[in-house]
């Protein structure tokens, strides 16, 4: 299978799992008033516990997925995470009762840990040196996913409240039936590892692949630290432009549209060719530059097509994750790049369990009547100066990867 054609099928796993799960998103509310019997004030509450449930679930899962990878291959992980994945969603399409929700979205956590299997495929078939462009296609995937997951979700919702999970089974088995057919293996026989359920989590993975790189630690810490930056938008952006902007829901659901949108021509088309511009110290700083200007211009913002400005300045910070999981790629050998990715998003999942309470209280002490200051912004604030600190632990990863190389 030519090398377009695999990384093509790398992208569809990710598109379609971002579009299984925010399909959900528009009918999950009113699954949950029905199915527990509550109101829409409980609901909301409800569903932060399934979310956090869903990064916990990934957390422990994906370093034994990652960790499979590299003992079994990274074709037959996929096919099963796909098969998993669309029994999963018929199970929630199906759920009479509250509890079988509560599990489906446990499952689709476990599955949805397969990013791990498909970031080391894409390090099995790329040069180094090439890693962060096509690392950019999975940033790619997510931008597109998040745009019109939740916009499918809406049409099909508005026909039947729970068709939306019988598409996502569907968009599932589709894909692992083109895989099962067209998709090669990217991880040779004599390049496997056997599997030790002792190192199938982070901090054991962790630990071992520091025995190979010292550098790997600083790398993963950037990444996790990146995406606790990152996670602002899902967690509070909407809440935020109600109430430092007035925005009805109609604008929030159009500017997190055009967020996702300029994510992935940023991540999919723009890094590809500034990368070979700037080099990727260079994108990285910029990156992560132009999130703190953004941040600063949401403070000031007072009319709409700033907010937009906004938005378009922040979308570069698309360069940033892409280039940082290339260096990562870069510190483990070929047999271990499956036990690294799975390392990257369980620690990374922390964040999507941390992250959103952090902002929601900044916001809340930022805002309304009991507000410490009036300042609904703040959150953006706090995210800019955590990518700071990622920047800075990148920094010190590169410089450490440069002075091994020139001792070498």
């Amino acid at each position: 299978m030519p090398l377009r054609a695999s990384l093509g099928f790398v992208f569809a796993i990710v598109l379609i799992d971002m579009l299984g799960f925010g399909i959900v998103i528009p009918v999950l509310p009113g699954l949950i008033m029905h199915l527990a019997h509550v109101p829409i004030s409980a609901a909301a509450a409800y569903a932060g516990w399934l979310s956090a449930g869903y990064a916990t679930m990934q957390f422990f899962c994906a370093p034994i997925i990652g960790n499979l990878s590299d003992r079994f291959g990274r074709r037959p992980v996929m096919l099963a995470a796909l098969i998993a994945l669309g029994l999963d969603y018929l199970l929630q399409w199906g759920a009479p009762v509250f509890g079988w929700l509560i599990v489906g979205r446990l499952l689709a956590g476990v599955t949805g840990a397969s990013f791990s299997a498909a970031y080391a495929y894409i390090a099995d078939v790329t040069p180094p040196e090439k890693r962060a462009a096509n690392f950019g296609l999975v940033g790619m995937a997510f931008g597109i996913g998040f745009v019109l997951g939740p916009a499918l979700g809406g049409l099909l919702g508005s026909i039947e409240p729970r068709l939306p999970f019988l598409a996502a089974a569907l968009l599932a088995f589709a894909n692992a039936l083109f895989g099962f057919f067209f998709l090669r293996e990217s991880l040779a026989n004599d390049l496997r590892r056997p599997f030790d359920w002792r190192q199938a989590n982070a901090f054991a993975s962790l630990r071992a692949l520091r025995g190979q790189s010292a550098t790997v630690l600083w790398s993963v810490a950037a990444l996790a630290v990146w995406q606790l930056s990152h996670i602002v938008y899902p967690a509070v952006w909407s809440y935020m432009a109600i109430a430092a902007y007035g925005f009805t829901t109609l604008q929030v659901g159009i500017a997190l549209a055009v967020v996702g949108l300029s994510s992935a021509l940023v991540q999919g088309v723009g890094l590809r060719r500034v990368l070979p511009l700037l080099g990727e110290r260079g994108v990285v700083v910029f990156g992560v530059g132009a999130l703190t200007v953004s941040s600063v211009i949401y403070v000031f913002a007072t009319q709409t097509w700033v907010v937009y400005l906004a938005i378009a300045i922040g979308a570069l910070d698309g360069f940033v994750q892409p280039t940082i999981s290339a260096l990562n790629s870069r510190a483990v050998d070929a047999r271990s790049q499956g036990e690294l990715q799975g390392a990257v998003q369980s620690v990374g999942s922390i964040a999507q369990i941390v992250g959103p309470p952090i902002y929601a209280q900044t916001l809340a002490h930022c805002s309304g009547p009991q507000a410490w200051i009036t300042l609904p912004t703040m959150p953006m604030l706090l995210s800019a100066a955590i990518a700071l600190v990622a920047l800075g632990l990148y920094l010190k990863g590169a410089a450490k990867i440069e002075a091994v190389a020139e001792t070498t």
